[in-house]
């Protein structure tokens, strides 16, 4: 049965003009019981509300992540509460000047459409945690007492006009995180970390060549860490060049072919290698993606060969004379070599071009 009220412990503030506002804790499932969702959308010609659409895939992801057991999960949810809403304070002397007092706050539990809160900010979270079957797992709360709608959309923007954390920063940061990760971080974590053992190995051909948030100025680094960690994500694939090594006990085998497939690259190359991507192609991001492709058919082929670095670097040094990284114009492709871009038609451009070239050169009798 449904309560008629949820009271909970709670610190009570106040900010801008006289508004109150509370931090607490609730419950995973009590949010959707006391807090609605207010849909965007137009009514009588008015606009209404000021939340987006459910996102299936991001709210089965959480839920997905928080069904694993123990989990930490700190992120807060804002929610604004109607004055109908109660706080009643704690014993004891109030100072005139204290900024924080304790108490009861007590929140009526009403049928969806007339709640007395509506999620400001969180409500794929609090989708997912009414899916996640842990009804005991505590979530933090702050809510601001307001039923302005006007007042709600304006600290729906703020909160989320924010800029995220750069994809680059999350992506550095993923190899040193041990908790267990949300599917989509997952698979980014050992690309990640893949891409930081090659910056840091001074056996490596890009030591020290890759671009990193953490890094100061002044590097010699040249090569964006993007690039490099999409590139060997897609040799992770199923397929793929890395596809086949178990990624818990396949990782320094999965490291050792990339040393050798880039070594092989650098060496065929050494008039485009280490150099800005403005002065060579094989530095940018178009370069690194392609010749990332490329490591595809060669290493599948060169792992097992009895010597595999000098399979893979025959292959290269087979296409090497037709390509164009620091002049010239690409055969076939009509492209002058700075005219390449990281553009999804010049990745695939070139990457086609660089595996029909790999099928045509390593046939035999050739």
């Amino acid at each position: 049965m449904t309560p008629s009220k949820v009271t909970v412990r709670a610190l009570r503030t106040r900010q801008g003009a006289d508004t109150e506002v509370y931090a607490f804790f609730l419950p995973g499932h009590q949010v959707a019981q006391i807090a609605d969702i207010s849909r965007l959308r137009r009514g009588d010609g008015h606009l209404e509300g000021f939340q987006r659409r459910e996102i299936k895939a991001h709210v089965s992801e959480i839920t997905e992540f928080l069904s694993q057991g123990p989990v930490l999960f700190p992120n807060a949810i804002i929610l604004a509460l109607s004055p109908q809403v109660r706080f009643k304070s704690a014993r004891g002397p109030a100072g005139e000047d204290e900024l924080v007092r304790s108490g009861e706050l007590t929140i009526p539990v009403r049928p969806e459409g007339q709640r007395a809160a509506w999620i400001v900010d969180g409500q794929q979270r609090s989708l997912a945690l009414a899916k996640a079957g842990q009804s005991g797992f505590p979530v933090p709360v702050v809510a601001f007492v307001s039923d302005d709608v006007s007042v709600q959309r304006e600290q729906f923007i703020l909160v989320n006009k924010a800029k995220p954390l750069p994809s680059r920063l999350i992506d550095e940061l993923l190899p040193a995180m041990a908790v267990a990760l949300p599917r989509s971080l997952k698979a980014r974590q050992l690309p990640s970390a893949l891409c930081t053992a090659l910056n840091d190995d001074p056996a490596s051909p890009f030591h020290g060549l890759i671009k990193r948030e953490s890094q100061a100025g002044g590097s010699d680094a040249v090569i964006t860490d993007t690039a490099l960690t999409n590139a060997i994500a897609l040799n992770l694939r199923p397929g793929g060049a890395l596809g086949a090594y178990d990624p818990e006990t396949g990782l320094d085998a999965a490291y050792q072919a990339l040393v050798t497939y880039w070594s092989a690259v650098r060496d065929a190359f050494p008039e485009a290698w280490g150099k800005p991507p403005n002065a060579s192609r094989l530095m940018h991001s178009v370069g690194i993606r392609a010749m990332g492709a490329l490591m595809d058919p060669i290493w599948t082929r060169a792992d097992a060969a009895q010597d595999p670095a000098a399979q893979v670097a025959a292959a290269i040094q087979r296409i090497a004379p037709r390509c164009r990284w620091v002049d010239g114009v690409w055969d076939e492709l009509n492209w002058s070599w700075n005219d390449l871009q990281a553009t999804p038609r010049h990745i695939k451009g070139l990457s086609e071009y660089l595996l029909k070239l790999d099928r045509e050169l390593s046939r035999p009798n050739r």
